[in-house]
C-alpha cells in the first residue's frame, strides 16, 4: 500500500492558512488533495515528534480542495499543535474515518441540527451541504449555545445561514451586558421550535450532558429515536476498531461511529460509567 491509502500511515500534508476562532479554539486549512469525505467524519492529525488526535472535518464536503480541522487546544498534541501549526507547515493526516451524518437519507425531511460548544464543528459541513441543495429539504434549523458569547464559533457565518432560508437559534449559558441574545441551554431552544416529529430527522453534537438533555426534550416533543443521530466522541487511538480505546458496549466509535443512531445505543446512552 502507499502512504495514501495505508490507513496507519499519515500523509505529510501542508498547511494553507491557521485561524483563531476563540480563545483555545483554533481552526487548520490543509491541502485537501482531492480527499472526499462525507459530513461527520473525522481525520487522524499528527503533529511530528508529539502525537496524535481525533479531529473531526469542519469544512465543506463540496470543496474536496481545502480539508478543514476545528481544534480545541486541551492537551498535549493540541497545545504544541496551536503554538506550531503556520502556513506552509504540515500536519500529518490519516483518514477519513467513522459513519457519517445521513444527509442524503433526510432529503425530504425537516433538518434539525443542535450542536453545543465545539459540537458545531462536525455538524459545520450538514449546514454547508444542507444549503448547498436547499431545495432537497423542508424546514433546516440550527440551534447552537456555548459557555459565553466569546466561546461561539463562526460567528461571522451564522448570519449568511439565516439569510439561506435556515432558522439559527444561538444561546449562552451566561453573557454581559453587550449580548443581547438568548441566555440558556440549547435543549431550551426545542420548546421554541416548530418541529413536525413524523417528518424531522434531528443531528446533535455537544457535552453528552447536552445531547442527553436534548434527547429527553425531542422524545417529549414525539421525535422518535431512528430519526435522532448522535456524534459520540471517546478516546480514538487507532481509528480502525483495533485497540479497543474507543468502546461503547458493543460498538467501536471509531468504526461504527461517531455518528451513530439513537435507537441502537439507547440502553447504554448517558450512562456515566460507560
Amino acid at each position: 500500500m502507499t502512504a495514501r491509502t495505508d490507513p496507519w500511515s499519515p500523509t505529510p500534508t501542508r498547511i494553507l492558512r491557521v485561524r483563531r476562532e476563540t480563545r483555545d479554539t483554533f481552526t487548520v486549512e490543509l491541502e485537501g488533495q482531492n480527499r472526499a469525505f462525507e459530513p461527520g467524519q473525522f481525520n487522524m492529525l499528527y503533529l511530528f515528534g508529539i502525537g496524535e488526535v481525533p479531529v473531526s472535518i469542519s469544512g465543506d464536503p463540496g470543496n474536496p480542495d481545502v480539508l478543514v480541522h476545528t481544534i480545541r487546544a486541551v492537551g498535549t498534541t493540541t497545545l504544541a499543535m496551536k503554538r506550531q501549526a503556520k502556513r506552509g507547515s504540515a500536519l500529518g493526516v490519516r483518514g477519513p474515518f467513522g459513519s457519517a451524518w445521513p444527509v442524503r437519507a433526510a432529503e425530504g425531511d425537516d433538518l434539525l441540527i443542535m450542536a453545543g460548544g465545539l459540537g458545531l464543528a462536525p455538524l459545520r459541513p450538514v449546514m454547508y451541504h444542507a444549503l448547498r441543495h436547499r431545495q432537497r429539504f423542508g424546514r433546516v434549523t440550527l440551534l447552537y449555545g456555548a459557555r459565553s458569547p466569546e466561546d461561539l464559533l463562526f460567528r461571522s457565518e451564522h448570519g449568511r445561514w439565516a439569510r439561506k432560508d435556515c432558522v439559527v437559534e444561538v444561546t449562552v449559558d451566561r453573557a454581559g451586558p453587550n449580548w443581547v441574545g438568548r441566555v440558556g441551554v440549547v435543549p431550551a431552544l426545542v420548546d421554541v421550535t416548530p418541529l413536525d416529529p413524523a417528518r424531522t430527522t434531528a443531528m446533535l453534537c455537544g457535552p453528552e450532558v447536552m445531547m442527553r438533555f436534548s434527547v429527553r426534550t425531542l422524545e417529549a416533543r414525539g421525535l422518535a429515536h431512528e430519526r435522532i443521530f448522535v456524534s459520540m466522541e471517546r478516546s480514538m487511538k487507532c481509528a480502525v476498531g483495533f485497540c479497543g480505546h474507543c468502546q461503547f458496549g458493543p460498538t467501536f466509535v471509531c468504526k461504527d461511529g461517531p455518528v451513530l443512531r439513537l435507537d441502537r445505543i439507547a440502553r447504554l446512552f448517558g450512562k456515566r460509567e460507560i
